[in-house]
């Protein structure tokens, strides 16, 4: 964020789709500290400075040392001695050129507090987060304290006596068409759509009513949800009668929080937050724990000793004083004392989840966008801990989890040395190195995942870096982008070798699909201790949890959405896989409703992709093809039929014959008839083929409902879209037959005055389909124009003698690059037939995310999604065989929604013989015919 406050769009492009433009600029004005510098507040900057704050200062008097390694990523060996922060600054700083990062080393006083809107407490004191609690309380600063222990984390949020959410959820604004509207004390709505999408309490505002048209301008409206496709609004009684149309649209409205300081909130039960709601006893007691836990290092002068006993004992007896005051149903001792056991441990995954949580509220406190926590919430991944006494691995002991001078220190005080070699040992293949992959990749950096005698990461990704990435792709940077040589996978693997030398790792730049069996085939699967999913597509998930349940493979699987995210843990024999892909077809948009009855700003969207793809990429193929082998080419295309036969024909006829453009002002040209082809003409033609007044055969108004009524567009060369409609489309017209274009709006409009529009005349043989079945029917039926078809053959059967200079150059559709005329196409195209429809236009940013199908994602989703995912990582390499020890989570950072659960198991079938007695029990994993075997 520049002094300016502009956005960078290329840098926040993902993000944006998560916050918007508005919250995006109130960030850009907030100041932040953030005190600790070990792992988890390291996490936590790491995670606020990709977010885009004005600034962020990071506080620590303490040094360096091995305990911090087994988390602190940006530490290396040199570092030890001397102080966290400042040996953190300059990578931090490296992280996002738009944030002033700062280093602060002395102690916290309150006089440092004023400078900053939010503050966040790491490692701190519960004395020092009460007093500055009450501090930050009373001066208006958001404080929020994380906090981890071993494999249990903490997390409090404290934004006032009164604190604004602007958008509780970031959710889109539900909106649904009206079918009918009652007179009536309510009225009744009634929508077209199965389902409305509104809840009750809902407030929505009506729009483009015929009739009741009172409604236009009533403003919003509380409701009442009747069912799926029905709501009653106020009292519509007075109103004139309902003829058709309308549009619901939910009307968001901000909320007021209140929230306790620290100290009080210490007392009120009623303010935790769930996590996994099979773990309510263990997280009441956690927050006993917790503040035990504080009174014992003041007390003794340390934390529990790794495994020490008499320290369980102690700090059980303490919790069980302070229950004598909270008065807990149940408290759960086990849970005390394995916390006291594992108190001096500090694991990367942990910090990680916890502190993705933390950045995100940072994010709410400066933003007012989402819903913040209130006010406590505990994790606890304790079934991490080998199952029953001492599992397949070591005995745990105060021995063999003391610390050894080693980067693995923070790990071993929870695991054991052992352990420590078995994950050194592990040979895993990660697949895909984007944000979740990078995260990933850091975290097996510092538990050591494949960094001993034998271990060995294979990481795959085929792309390459672009701006967009860096983000939320931390081990990335600008220098990175577009250079040939550092693809993703290459960087990401050089930057975790930093964090940790040790690193066993080898980069490809391979797909992952069936052309790549040769180099992943089954010695290489079975070579394999586990495969870990960092990808962004289900077809390629589907792929990979095939081959690992034809390999029996365990998986981690991980996806983000915006503030949404998921984890999937796939364990042979045990669970149940990620299974097939499931059909998208409900929602696909019906061919006729992109062709001629659009009612939503992504038909037209969708339209105009469509309209990208046959103009620029697909008739530049065809013609490519015929060059090469036009007899051929011509077979094949016969063979698919005469109507589609017809269409590429056509297509192929205008690259090669005398359309053929033979410069500049043909481009030109082109384009400005093609304006008039799509918004004057085209809808001319539907309108006389269904007038406006149109009734159906049962006397009902045809243009009701769904349908939407169209007019013809006049084109202007002084309005803005029609005229970046003929810029973008002559220009790429240009590109594909290798002609250089210009932006020069006033040269463009010297040559339209130049362009001759033939005139049109609606035709009464045209028949336009209601259907997608209707137009399936037509092309079956055969009822087409043969006369041209053969005409075309004839024409086509000889291709030029000069082919190899009439190769045209078919354009790939690029999201991302704001220079290539690819979006300006897409955004006056759609907006263009938007207003032929009276459909609300879109603005860039917004026809971008659909049109380039780009999926929202944030940093702070992405560390938490793979933290859990590496959690799971430590059970299956301990070999876990409980399926109550893993998890499979949900969570939503938008409105803290986190839920952790246990994963479904394998499906059972029982198969007998005719006589009825069961022979064998199968276990299957649902995919494809692979299945295991039980007896």
């Amino acid at each position: 964020m520049s002094e300016s406050n502009d956005i960078d769009e290329g840098f926040y492009s993902r993000q944006l789709y998560v916050l918007g433009h508005e919250a995006m600029r109130r960030m850009g004005t907030a100041n932040v500290l953030i005190a600790g510098m070990r792992g988890l507040g390291v996490e936590i900057a790491k995670n606020v400075i990709l977010s885009g704050v004005k600034s962020v200062t990071v506080q620590d008097e303490g040094l360096a040392e091995w305990m911090d390694f087994s988390s602190q990523f940006f530490l290396l060996a040199s570092h030890l001695g001397q102080n966290r922060a400042l040996s953190s600054l300059s990578r931090l700083s490296a992280l996002n050129p738009h944030v002033h990062v700062s280093a602060h080393t002395g102690p916290l006083k309150e006089t440092l507090l004023q400078q900053f809107q939010v503050v966040v407490l790491t490692d701190s004191s519960l004395d020092d987060q009460q007093r500055f609690g009450t501090f930050c309380h009373s001066n208006g600063i958001k404080l929020i304290v994380a906090d981890t222990k071993g494999l249990c984390g903490q997390l409090f949020c404290d934004f006032g006596e009164e604190f604004e959410v602007l958008d509780t959820d970031g959710e889109t604004p539900a909106s649904a068409m009206i079918d009918h509207i009652t007179k009536a004390d309510p009225g009744v709505v009634t929508c077209i759509e199965q389902r409305h999408g509104f809840v009750d309490g809902s407030t929505v505002s009506l729009s483009e009513v015929c009739g009741m048209t009172k409604l236009n301008s009533y403003g919003p409206v509380d409701i009442k949800v009747l069912g799926p496709d029905s709501f009653s609004i106020c009292d519509t009684s007075s109103f004139s009668e309902y003829k058709k149309g309308g549009v619901a649209t939910e009307v968001k409205k901000s909320k007021i929080l209140q929230f306790k300081p620290l100290d009080e909130a210490l007392v009120d039960p009623e303010l935790l937050v769930m996590t996994d709601y099979g773990k309510m006893t263990k997280h009441q007691t956690l927050h006993l724990a917790f503040q035990a836990l504080h009174g014992f290092v003041k007390r003794v002068g340390r934390l529990p000793k790794p495994r020490s006993q008499s320290d369980a004992e102690l700090l059980v007896a303490m919790v069980t004083e302070l229950n004598k005051v909270s008065h807990l149903d149940q408290l759960d001792e086990d849970v005390v004392q394995s916390l006291s056991f594992t108190a001096c441990g500090d694991l990367a995954p942990v910090n990680a989840f916890i502190g993705g949580l933390a950045a995100q509220e940072v994010m709410k406190a400066c933003t007012g966008k989402f819903t913040p926590l209130q006010q406590w919430l505990y994790f606890d991944a304790l079934e991490c801990l080998p199952e029953g006494n001492g599992g397949e691995g070591e005995e745990l002991t105060e021995s063999t989890c003391s610390p050894r001078g080693s980067r693995y220190d923070g790990q071993t005080a929870v695991f054991g040395s052992g352990f420590q070699e078995r994950l050194g040992e592990q040979k895993y293949f990660l697949v895909g190195a984007g944000a979740i992959g990078c995260e990933l990749l850091k975290n097996f950096a510092l538990i050591g995942l494949g960094a001993g005698e034998g271990g060995h990461i294979t990481v795959t990704d085929m792309d390459s870096i672009e701006r967009s990435n860096l983000n939320r792709q931390f081990l990335f940077r600008s220098q990175d982008i577009g250079v040939r040589e550092k693809q993703k996978s290459e960087v990401a693997a050089q930057a975790v070798r930093v964090m940790n030398p040790n690193m066993n790792i080898t980069a490809h730049q391979n797909r992952l699909d069936p052309d790549s069996e040769q180099v992943y085939g089954h010695t290489f699967f079975m070579g394999l201790d586990g495969v870990a999913a960092a990808l962004d597509n289900v077809q390629a998930r589907v792929y990979l949890d095939g081959r690992c349940v034809q390999h029996q493979r365990p998986m981690l699987e991980g996806g983000t959405l915006g503030s949404k995210g998921h984890t999937l843990v796939v364990v042979p024999h045990l669970t149940e896989s990620y299974g097939p892909a499931k059909t998208g077809s409900q929602n696909a948009i019906p061919l006729c409703t992109l062709k001629n009855f659009p009612h939503r700003i992504e038909h037209t969207l969708q339209w105009a992709r469509d309209q990208f793809e046959g103009l620029y990429k697909q008739a530049a193929e065809h013609v490519n093809l015929y060059f090469r082998d036009a007899a051929g080419f011509l077979e094949r295309t016969l063979s698919r039929g005469e109507a589609e036969a017809l269409e590429v024909l056509e297509c192929v006829w205008g690259g090669v014959g005398g359309q053929r453009p033979q410069g500049w002002e043909d481009c030109v040209g082109w384009a400005r008839r093609q304006w008039e082809t799509l918004y004057n003409n085209d809808i001319a033609q539907l309108l006389h083929c269904f007038p406006s007044d149109q009734l159906t055969r049962s006397g009902l108004p045809f243009w009701s409902g769904a349908k939407r009524c169209p007019h013809p567009l006049t084109f202007d060369p002084s309005n803005t879209t029609h005229m970046d409609y003929v810029v973008a489309a002559a220009n790429l017209y240009g590109q594909i037959y290798g002609i250089v274009g210009t932006r020069d709006s006033s040269a463009i409009r010297s040559i339209l005055e130049t362009v001759h529009i033939p005139a049109f005349t609606p035709k009464s043989t045209v028949k336009i389909h209601l259907t997608d079945k209707e137009m399936e029917e037509e092309r079956e039926s055969g009822h087409l124009d043969t006369g041209r078809l053969e005409e075309l053959q004839k024409k086509l059967s000889s291709p030029p003698v000069n082919s190899a200079a009439l190769q045209m150059h078919p354009i790939d559709f690029e999201k991302d690059d704001d220079n290539n005329f690819h979006i300006d196409y897409i955004v006056a195209a759609s907006n263009l037939r938007a207003e032929n429809y009276d459909i609300p236009t879109a603005d860039r940013h917004k026809s971008k995310l659909i049109a380039g199908r780009i999926i929202p994602a944030i940093a702070t989703t992405t560390a938490a999604v793979a933290g859990l995912m590496c959690v799971e990582l430590y059970k299956l390499v301990q070999g876990h065989r409980k399926i109550s020890s893993y998890r499979s989570s949900y969570i939503n950072l938008a409105v803290q929604y986190c839920v952790l659960s246990e994963p479904l198991g394998p499906q059972r079938f029982t198969v007998s013989d005719r006589s009825g007695i069961e022979l064998t029990v199968f276990t299957f994993l649902p995919l494809n015919c692979y299945c295991y075997f039980s007896i």
